[in-house]
């Protein structure tokens, strides 16, 4: 059993951070198919017991692209090229992870899932203190996420089993020597053990 501190659903947010077909694809074949059957599973489980479920996803705009400079080494080239264009299908929340009425739902331009978007102002105005924390990539917005996240004091969880890399040896570094100075590392197992108070 996790020793992860007790968390109070009514208080806490899955973050379902880029679950989009685009990014899924970027993942070992077969990986996507599990992967978003945890993830479901978690969903239906913080909203079983009163949570609060935030979709994140990256998309652009004409305008987004535009306002890339061409220095920023990770989101230039994504411009240049006019990729992940906000109403392009594989941008979309993947149709397994549908976000229901009353989900926060925000679309970002950066890693963070805080960085460009209001998720942090929605979250407060609920009295969200605590956070799980999914997504694709590790490396990306979870590690962007998880750091900003710190920062501003939620209390923190990382879902092991609800976030993936493509690199395997960067996703193991992070989940084991970066991530636990900020979080506290649990499964799906272990989170639904958390929500009903086992």
């Amino acid at each position: 059993m996790s020793t992860a501190p007790t968390l109070d659903p009514t208080r806490t947010a899955l973050l379902v951070m880029d679950y989009q077909p685009a990014i899924l694809a970027l993942l070992p074949e077969g990986d996507g198919n599990a992967l978003l059957g945890r993830v479901e599973g978690a969903i239906a489980g913080v909203r079983a017991n009163g949570g609060t479920i935030a979709y994140v996803r990256v998309g652009f705009t004409e305008a987004d692209w535009d306002a890339i400079p061409a220095i920023n080494k990770s989101f230039a080239p994504l411009a240049q090229h006019r990729v992940m264009h906000h109403e392009d299908p594989a941008t979309a929340i993947h149709e397994r992870l549908d976000p229901q009425d009353g989900d926060i739902i925000v679309r970002k331009t950066r890693y963070g899932g805080m960085s460009t978007t209001d998720l942090d102002r929605q979250l407060r105005e609920r009295g969200i203190t605590t956070l799980v924390v999914s997504g694709i990539s590790t490396s990306g917005v979870v590690l962007s996420t998880v750091i900003d996240a710190a920062d501003r004091d939620y209390q923190l969880y990382v879902l092991s089993d609800g976030v993936a890399d493509p690199d395997t040896e960067v996703h193991n570094g992070l989940l084991h020597q970066v991530f636990p100075s900020r979080a506290h590392i649990v499964d799906t197992a272990e989170l639904h053990a958390l929500l009903r108070g086992d």
